[in-house]
């Protein structure tokens, strides 16, 4: 079956782009980078079991308002086992490795150095889950570091040659402050991403790329630079507030991503789905971020549930860069 995923990267990459063939992406592989944590505090005070986390996954997919769920492998087999990707057209994805810069347990410290290359999942056993994953690399204009980088991703693509797998790229801000000779890590960050792809057949090429929001000028660059091969999608990072999520998927997309790929503005939202309908309605309606919210307070009051913030509080943005670019 040709899942609305590849109807849709066609759409998009043959030019005939409509705002309903935006990629949401669900992002649920956060047990890979925060462990027991993941699920969540409960009413009780304590960590959620991981079946809450699933629990979601599970719901959202039902929804039918995303068009990738992303997990890692274990909870990628629990799911499909219990058919919860049977007879929908929602594509399972896995996490292909887990540099260490994703690393965070309770008390970690290792976000605070460079990433080092890591991959836990085995793609041989991946294959009878699904054929689509994703890999992420982060760069840091530091020589030793780069290069490993690089070559352990070269080596991944060989691997999933040889295994008829695909992926996605995901290339992060390094969470430490990078210095440029320009002073504009942007650039510098689009040239990188760029220049690793240059040398890679359309056979290997990942079938999107996902990356930090790093503002209207630098979107507009890498979104435009080659359009038919390499399609730009946005990361989601922190929670935030409700305006927050909505206006950064509505900035994005006006600035040509494509994709996006939210985890904790998703699943840390009061509920899953009626968030995923928040970002659809900004998306395919063409309203606000401001008016998105408002919905998005209405539906919650309509289904009797509380919300975290009161609405004013709910439509502040908390980033700067999102502050100066309003759409």
């Amino acid at each position: 079956m040709t899942r609305r995923l590849d109807r849709k990267l066609a759409a998009i990459a043959g030019g005939a782009y409509r705002p309903t063939d935006f990629i949401i992406a669900d992002a649920k592989d956060g047990d890979m980078a925060f462990g027991c944590a993941t699920p969540g505090v409960g009413t009780d005070g304590r960590m959620k079991p991981l079946k809450a986390y699933r629990d979601d996954m599970a719901k959202v997919v039902a929804s039918d308002l995303v068009d990738i769920m992303l997990m890692s492998v274990s909870s990628a087999e629990v799911l499909t086992r219990d058919g919860v990707f049977a007879r929908t057209e929602v594509t399972p994805a896995v996490r292909y490795n887990d540099t260490t810069d994703i690393w965070h347990p309770r008390g970690g410290r290792y976000g605070a150095s460079p990433a080092l290359p890591f991959r836990t999942a085995v793609l041989e056993r991946t294959k009878p889950i699904t054929d689509l994953g994703l890999y992420s690399v982060t760069f840091y204009n530091d020589l030793d570091h780069d290069m490993l980088t690089i070559e352990e991703y070269a080596a991944f693509r060989e691997d999933a040659s040889e295994a008829g797998l695909r992926h996605f790229l995901e290339v992060f801000n390094p969470a430490f402050p990078v210095d440029t000779t320009t002073g504009n890590f942007a650039a510098y960050n689009n040239d990188m991403i760029a220049r690793i792809l240059a040398g890679v057949s359309r056979l290997d090429r990942p079938i999107f790329l996902k990356a930090a929001y790093n503002g209207p000028a630098a979107t507009e660059e890498i979104a435009g630079y080659d359009p038919e091969n390499l399609i730009f999608g946005i990361l989601g990072g922190g929670a935030g507030t409700a305006r927050d999520c909505l206006e950064l998927i509505a900035q994005a997309e006006k600035y040509g991503a494509r994709v996006a790929l939210f985890g904790r503005k998703i699943y840390y939202a009061e509920d899953s789905v009626l968030m995923l309908t928040a970002m659809r309605r900004v998306i395919e309606e063409r309203i606000s971020s401001q008016e998105g919210v408002k919905a998005y307070h209405a539906d919650l009051a309509a289904a009797g549930i509380a919300p975290h913030r009161p609405l004013a509080d709910d439509l502040a943005l908390t980033e700067d860069l999102l502050k100066a670019n309003i759409v």
